[in-house]
């Protein structure tokens, strides 16, 4: 405490401080967020309308565009100093029949330092450059390795409770009925 502010002063000085961090741990998570649903379509070589950003859990509609709803400060009235969590879909069409599967990951991803602390689900922590350009490859890896493993691990399990809310299918629409 300084000699010439007051406890108060000095706390006031601390909510500042804090302000500014959760305020550009927000806008940085959140640039990192919108580079990673641009580019993993180009990572995966598919379309981009097949990856979308999405609430991180709970009912959602693959199809559905939920902007800044699919980031987990979008339903605080106050920015706090958090990990920023977002959800990942992805739409996939079924070769056997007329549908789309889509599945869904959550990524956290916090400011630490001069990099991001990245989480896909339950992987171990990725560690990427606040100067991220170029270098989000491993990632998109964590992603996919999530995705595959929903199949290659889980796809027995019709029972397990993940898949109300983790996988789903979604039918092509039908075509509309003719006029008489």
């Amino acid at each position: 405490m300084s000699m010439t502010q007051t406890r108060f002063e000095n706390l006031q000085e601390a909510i500042k401080t804090y302000g500014a961090a959760a305020f550009e741990n927000l806008l940085r998570s959140k640039g990192f967020a919108e580079a990673v649903l641009a580019g993993f379509p180009g990572y995966l070589e598919c379309a981009s309308e097949c990856v979308k950003a999405a609430p991180p859990a709970g009912p959602f509609d693959p199809t559905k565009d939920y902007g800044e709803a699919a980031f987990s400060y979008s339903h605080r009235e106050v920015i706090v100093l958090e990990p920023i969590i977002f959800g990942v879909a992805l739409t996939v069409k079924n070769f056997e029949d007329s549908g789309s599967l889509w599945l869904r990951t959550a990524l956290s991803v916090e400011v630490t330092g001069d990099t991001f602390d990245v989480f896909v689900a339950r992987q171990p922590l990725i560690r990427i450059p606040l100067d991220y350009e170029e270098k989000l490859e491993p990632v998109f890896d964590a992603i996919y390795r999530e995705f595959l493993n929903t199949f290659q691990l889980e796809v027995l399990e019709f029972n397990d409770k993940r898949f109300a809310t983790g996988i789903g299918f979604v039918p092509e629409s039908a075509p509309p009925a003719p006029e008489k």
